[in-house]
């Protein structure tokens, strides 16, 4: 018998009442790979069955699991097989169609995400895969719950430069048929290196092809707690301070296998991942920038921010795997601006600058994450700043990605309002000199040499 201790429950009320913990995603991994074939008035009439009928109950359980442990639940999401694998070589426009049938299913199982309108091209293109990515604006626009993603570089294969290139000009358009919606477009779309294949985070989820049929991935929140560990302990010393995150990563993500087995029982669906990363949000106080400015930051930017992010990733990780049998996704600590508000609030003081984001992604998960940049930057501008970023995925075989937003008719010092748990983005500075000559080359990056492993 499991003894349970009244000092721990308490904690653990407290950490959910006073620190914004939370359960931030159960995400169902649904295979689409038995759905292709025929035309495409019978492949999205598949999807939508497979969709629909897997993930129907999903909802009502995450809400059984909130009111069985008090936990809150913020998503529940799926994330579906990358379309470009299910869709084939077909026409942009039917793409759009089943990016229609994915949002029509999404929103009838009352999901709040849906991702994998996506495609994997690090080496190249399969027949339709430029068709596809044709689509990608257009498909955003007209969708409201779908998410997509294109994976152009990994440390095995390269950088595919030609896809650099061409994702320049998707966010660029994908910023201008949103116009209107302060090119929201853009926040649903990352172009990623190394990507996962069992990430529950949007915009970046898709379902691998190694998956099984349907799975349960869970993402776990928790800067608010984190920073209040650190703020307890007073001044200790780095050693000790890497102590008391390594403990409170362990109490988080114990939280989220709990959810995630109790999950997988109730829908007869297989555990798949616990992801442990540090997800902020908008809210005061569920911030990583706050936790880093309790670590001795005067403020998320100045010198010594990357040391700080590196110890606190480190940390997480260490603590976090040993509370679940199976870690996976991205798991580290996130550092989005504008789902961030102590990076909000260093970026419109000028203590945060894209170069110095671009740094302290070489340290933690993901990369340059939910940034909004003047509408009249390029994109050629917008693909260097890509091709930087991928790089340093690729040469330090880590995970990283881009999520930037070209906000139509907006300049540095402007702000964009996106609301809930996507924010707000002060618009931020980006360096105008132009790559295009470099862009324009095209071909692929080889792979570093330290990919030769095998």
């Amino acid at each position: 018998m499991i003894s349970i201790n009244k000092d721990e429950i308490l904690e653990t009320i407290n950490m959910i009442d006073d620190e914004h913990l939370d359960i931030r995603t159960i995400t169902m991994g649904i295979s689409l790979l038995d759905c292709a074939g025929g035309g495409i008035d019978t492949l999205c009439s598949n999807i939508y069955d497979k969709i629909t009928k897997s993930a129907e109950n999903l909802v009502k359980t995450g809400e059984d699991i909130e009111k069985k442990y008090g936990i809150p639940i913020i998503h529940k999401r799926v994330s579906v097989t990358p379309i470009a694998l299910v869709g084939g070589d077909i026409s942009s426009g039917d793409y759009i169609k089943i990016a229609r049938t994915l949002d029509r299913a999404a929103n009838a199982v009352g999901i709040n995400f849906i991702g994998g309108y996506s495609a994997l091209v690090q080496k190249g293109y399969l027949n339709g895969t430029k068709a596809f990515i044709e689509s990608i604006p257009e498909a955003l626009a007209e969708t409201e719950l779908v998410c997509s993603s294109v994976n152009v570089a990994t440390t095995k294969a390269g950088i595919n430069m030609d896809a650099v290139a061409e994702m320049g000009r998707v966010i660029k358009r994908a910023a201008q048929l949103t116009a209107d919606r302060n090119s929201i477009a853009c926040a649903k779309l990352v172009v990623f290196a190394n990507v996962p294949n069992d990430n529950p985070f949007m915009a970046g989820a898709f379902h691998g092809v190694g998956e099984p049929d349907r799975v349960i991935n869970v993402g776990v929140s928790g800067p608010g707690v984190v920073a209040a560990a650190i703020r307890n302990a007073g001044d200790c010393n780095i050693t000790e301070l890497a102590d008391v995150i390594k403990k409170t990563a362990f109490k988080i993500t114990r939280m989220g296998q709990l959810v995630a087995k109790e999950a997988s029982e109730r829908l007869s669906v297989p555990f798949g991942i616990v992801d442990l990363s540090l997800a902020p949000t908008p809210a005061v106080g569920d911030s990583v920038a706050y936790v880093l400015e309790e670590m001795g930051l005067e403020v998320c930017g100045a010198a010594g921010t990357t040391a700080c992010l590196a110890l606190l990733n480190d940390a997480v990780k260490k603590g976090g795997v040993m509370a679940s049998s199976h870690v996976g996704g991205l798991s580290g600590a996130f550092i989005p601006v504008s789902e961030d508000a102590g990076m909000i609030s260093a970026a419109e003081n000028g203590s945060l600058l894209i170069e110095k984001l671009e740094a302290m992604t070489a340290v933690c998960s993901v990369g340059l994450d939910m940034i909004a940049v003047p509408g009249d930057t390029t994109a050629e501008v917008i693909s260097g700043i890509i091709a930087d970023e991928i790089s340093i995925g690729v040469v330090n075989n880590k995970t990283t990605a881009v999520r930037l937003i070209p906000a139509v008719g907006k300049k540095a010092g402007d702000s964009v309002e996106f609301g809930g748990l996507l924010g707000q983005a002060p618009v931020m500075r980006v360096n105008t000199a132009s790559p295009r000559r470099f862009i324009s080359r095209g071909g692929r990056v080889p792979a570093p040499i330290h990919s030769l492993k095998n």
